[in-house]
């Protein structure tokens, strides 16, 4: 069983890939098994995505900012938690509607992802963050 901790620096709002660091600490496990990523923080969450076309990373970040906008939208005035900013509250709603953990398996030390999946750690605040990333791997 091995153990590792990630900072992911996001720029913002959106997806940061962070699929290489991931599969260059899983190489040095080299066997087959489970990897547990979990993503330490309530306001971003992770995701594996598409990584070829970063027009997927755009379009979703704007379909999730129109599906939970800002609290001082007057859309969302019904949220009390607004003490944080506008974008605190809507970064938890988002982060509960989407996944904080993934499970990959793993064969001889690497991730079986699609062709055109990545990891990625989806930020929902409004400005850069320094986001921390257990990863978990279990061999079998």
């Amino acid at each position: 069983m091995a153990l590792r901790e990630l900072t992911v620096r996001t720029n913002g709002p959106g997806l940061t890939e962070m699929t290489r660091p991931v599969a260059a600490w899983l190489a040095e496990q080299s066997s087959d098994g489970v990897l547990t990523v979990f993503v330490r923080h309530t306001s971003c969450s992770l995701l594996i995505q598409e990584n070829a076309d970063p027009d997927v990373q755009v379009d979703l970040e704007a379909f999730f900012s129109r599906l939970v906008p800002n609290s001082n939208a007057p859309e969302m005035a019904y949220l009390t938690h607004t003490l944080e900013g506008p974008d605190d509250m809507p970064a938890h709603i988002k982060a509960a509607m989407m996944p904080v953990s993934l499970s990959i398996p793993v064969s001889q030390g690497r991730m079986v992802l699609g062709t055109w999946q990545g990891i990625y750690l989806f930020e929902h605040r409004s400005r850069p963050h320094e986001r921390r990333v257990a990863l978990h791997f279990r061999p079998d």
